[in-house]
């Protein structure tokens, strides 16, 4: 896939899943503004990729940081064509033990600072008017609930929102918006008990991960979700915008987005006792599933 001449902010990139979106999308040819809450990380990260690279220290969340790193895309290299929303943060704890200040930080950091990142990129995109990229980093927690994980959760489940609705708000000006949900072998992930002993054996023996968590939990290499980073950032996705799409490991999914799954009508309305009376709906389930070797 090239994208040589494209021009791409990947945020949270200091290490981890960003820094191997910005990899991947640097070996495609396109520049990038790499970003870290940390100088020395950036420019770790600056230098191990190369090429037509530049970094942003700067913590997301804020429009100034947001506004900073879309002048420096222009700034540096004239335009701007894709932005990545990646950067986070995790506050976990159940719900009656998050304090305002845990639920706050993780809420400015993904949902806010989404919101401030995209906005300034499609500012600048329409002022190009010659289309442009937003993809938006979601979480299977966003999708699903998770345990210890309000704000993370809720903050995703938004990002999901804002995707489809950019993608209304945008579709003349021709930028796509869509919804990545990663899974990965990464730091969080490496703490999950079902996981943690794989993940550490691949580490240690350069082995990749197990076949049954490659393809049955859809689990693998930060490198294995580049591939579909790379497809949405080209022009080969122009007819792909509003969706949530999941890549790990082997597999690759589309997510539903919410609907109306059963339906029941009552003449002049529903009281207490009729639902009560009626109730038959079929219950979704919640949560995401625990691994299962």
């Amino acid at each position: 896939m090239d994208l040589t001449g494209k021009v791409a902010i990947v945020t949270g990139s200091g290490r981890g899943l960003g820094l191997a979106y910005a990899e991947a999308l640097a070996a495609a040819g396109a520049s990038v503004v790499v970003n870290d809450v940390d100088q020395a990380v950036v420019d770790a990260a600056v230098a191990g990729i190369g090429g037509d690279t530049v970094g942003v220290a700067a913590a997301v969340g804020d429009t100034a940081s947001a506004e900073k790193l879309v002048a420096t895309a222009v700034g540096t290299f004239g335009r701007l064509d894709v932005l990545i929303t990646n950067a986070g943060i995790l506050r976990d704890r159940v719900l009656w033990k998050m304090t305002d200040e845990d639920f706050d930080a993780v809420v400015d950091v993904h949902l806010r600072g989404t919101f401030t990142c995209a906005r300034a990129a499609a500012i600048r995109m329409r002022e190009q008017a010659e289309g442009g990229r937003i993809i938006l980093i979601g979480s299977p927690a966003g999708q699903r609930g998770n345990f210890g994980q309000t704000n993370y959760a809720a903050a995703k489940a938004g990002i999901a929102a804002m995707a489809r609705t950019w993608a209304l708000e945008l579709a003349r000006s021709e930028i796509t918006v869509n919804a990545v949900i990663p899974i990965a072998a990464t730091e969080m992930t490496r703490t999950i008990p079902a996981f943690g002993p794989a993940i550490e054996e691949a580490g240690r023996t350069g082995q990749p991960l197990p076949a049954w968590m490659r393809h049955d939990e859809g689990l693998g290499t930060v490198e294995d979700v580049t591939g579909l980073i790379t497809f949405l950032a080209s022009d080969a996705s122009i007819d792909i915008t509003g969706q949530a799409i999941g890549v790990g490991g082997d597999k690759l999914a589309l997510w539903a987005h919410p609907s109306e799954k059963s339906i029941r009508y009552a003449e002049g309305g529903w009281t207490a006792e009729a639902i009560a009376a009626g109730w038959d709906f079929p219950l979704e389930t919640y949560g995401i599933p625990a691994p299962k070797r």
